[in-house]
């Protein structure tokens, strides 16, 4: 019975902590108070602070996001990059969503390059959606989203297609900032000021905190409109 018991404790143990999401190396600590956490290509003009390793899949992408942005900022880290596995034979390993290393940075506000007139749309983790844009109905994969092109005075109306689904109208504008949205109701509380600003709702389409945004655009794969 004992045994039995054991056996059960160390289920049930690995069962709960299947994903590890830990600070795998830590170069230097910058003390700043930036609350945003932002994708950057930009890396030659960003100091490197260290490594975030995932290690476990899980489909729950808010709770993880607010457990790496946690961690990232105990090194004071404003931007992130994702670093590139190499394989045995030296080629790099496809992005495997149940490990991988994202590299940690501090840059300055002035040099985070910044996309303009541009709109993704994230679908959900588990479930298959379809999706009008502007009346051409779209279905989109799991972890994957959209990327539109968006034109100064062309209106897009993007509908979840639902009898009282969300619908919402973009166009592009003059020094418009990247918009994110998600297509699923990611099931937070909006003060839960942990998880780096992230702005859900309980409606269809949803907009993202960019930092949310910018992570599960990285985490995701692009699913193009063809």
């Amino acid at each position: 019975m004992r045994k039995l018991l054991f056996l059960i404790c160390a289920f049930c143990f690995q069962f709960f902590y299947l994903q590890s999401i830990t600070l795998n190396k830590v170069d230097k600590i910058n003390e700043n108070k930036d609350k945003f956490f932002y994708k950057t290509s930009e890396t030659s003009k960003s100091e490197f602070l260290g490594e975030i390793l995932v290690n476990g899949f899980s489909n729950d992408d808010v709770k993880m996001f607010g457990e790496i942005y946690k961690k990232a900022k105990q090194v004071g880290a404003n931007t992130f990059s994702l670093k590139p596995i190499e394989s045995v034979d030296g080629t790099f390993q496809k992005f495997d969503p149940a490990y991988y290393i994202l590299n940690l940075y501090y840059t300055k506000t002035d040099d985070i390059s910044s996309e303009e007139n541009v709109a993704y749309l994230v679908s959900s983790s588990d479930k298959k959606q379809k999706i009008n844009i502007d009346n051409k109905t779209l279905e989109m994969q799991p972890r994957h989203y959209l990327k539109i092109k968006l034109v100064d005075n062309e209106v897009l109306t993007v509908s979840t297609r639902k009898l009282l689904g969300s619908t919402v109208k973009l166009a592009g504008k003059s020094g418009q900032q990247a918009l994110y949205f998600s297509l699923s109701n990611f099931k937070i509380r909006s003060n839960d000021s942990i998880y780096g600003g992230v702005n859900l709702k309980s409606a269809d389409i949803t907009g993202l905190e960019k930092s949310f945004g910018m992570f599960l655009t990285t985490i995701y794969s692009e699913q193009k409109n063809d």
